[in-house]
């Protein structure tokens, strides 16, 4: 019995030093079960990581008024934002971003996974070092230069084609939202050679510009970042005033939608790309 019971103690220790092995052996290499539980990261991602090392990404992901990979996102399992959700994708790394719940990602962590806070950038300067920051967490370093060095050859050639005059636009969203300074799509507008003229009216990222100071004074180009029929709620009234529809005969107007502003990844040069165009059919 006493042999039996060396044994059997001697077999669990052998156990242990191998789980404890084999736990060093995968938080050393790349991360295998990656989650990603924001919108933003979902696509850097994706961009970045074969899928056979994606154990999931967010349901938003899936969804195509916000997301710019929504079709590759299909082929990918998805999770809430949620403790449980994420504990059963098993991941040896989760993604999230500023906004994710505090509380999902302390749960996580106590639980012995890793979780990284990706910062959401601002600005194109901000989109190279996303891709970058989530590529060092995936350990797709040369696949994030690949894709670095490619957004900044397209951003040249943008910048290339881009009239030099400066003309006023304004970023006009659903309950009457407008993008203000300090926001990725006051960074797009500027790449595209516009002035955004909420600035003048003070707007930060969550700003409201009534629509009788938009009709009152216009700027050279509206800008919808969501078509009227997207939205079929209240909410979205706005965009389909009979006001604003008379100002959209006179002034010219360009629907860019929301999947291409919302997340500062390389596709947010497709919108700057649509605004220069557009710039340069302007009267």
């Amino acid at each position: 019995m006493r042999r039996l019971r060396i044994v059997t103690h001697s077999a669990a220790a052998f156990a242990t030093v191998v789980l404890l092995l084999s736990a060093g052996t995968r938080a050393q290499g790349p991360p295998r079960r990656i989650v990603s539980v924001n919108l933003c990261t979902d696509q850097l991602l994706m961009l970045l990581v074969e899928p056979s090392r994606i154990a999931a990404v967010s349901h938003l992901a899936r969804d195509p008024s916000l997301s710019a990979l929504a079709e590759e996102a299909r082929k990918i399992a998805i999770v809430h934002a949620n403790a449980e959700e994420v504990l059963r994708a098993d991941p040896d790394l989760v993604l999230a971003g500023p906004w994710t719940t505090r509380a999902t990602g302390d749960l996580l962590r106590r639980l012995g996974r890793r979780v990284a806070i990706v910062p959401l950038a601002q600005d194109l300067d901000g989109v190279r070092a996303a891709v970058r920051e989530v590529a060092r967490l995936t350990g797709a370093e040369a696949r994030g230069e690949e894709i670095v060095a490619a957004f900044d050859r397209r951003r040249a050639e943008i910048e290339k084609k881009r009239p030099s005059s400066p003309r006023t636009a304004v970023v006009y969203h659903v309950a009457g939202l407008a993008s203000g300074t300090g926001t990725l799509a006051d960074a797009v507008l500027r790449a595209a050679g516009l002035r955004n003229a909420a600035e003048a009216e003070r707007l930060d990222a969550k700003g409201a510009l009534a629509l009788e100071r938009l009709l009152a004074d216009p700027p050279d180009l509206v800008v919808l970042g969501h078509a009227e029929d997207e939205y079929r709620t209240v909410q979205a009234d706005n965009l389909r005033h009979p006001a604003l529809r008379r100002l959209l005969e006179r002034v010219e107007s360009v629907h860019i939608p929301q999947r291409l502003m919302i997340c500062a990844s390389p596709k947010v040069l497709d919108a700057v790309e649509l605004l220069v165009d557009k710039r340069r059919a302007l009267p």
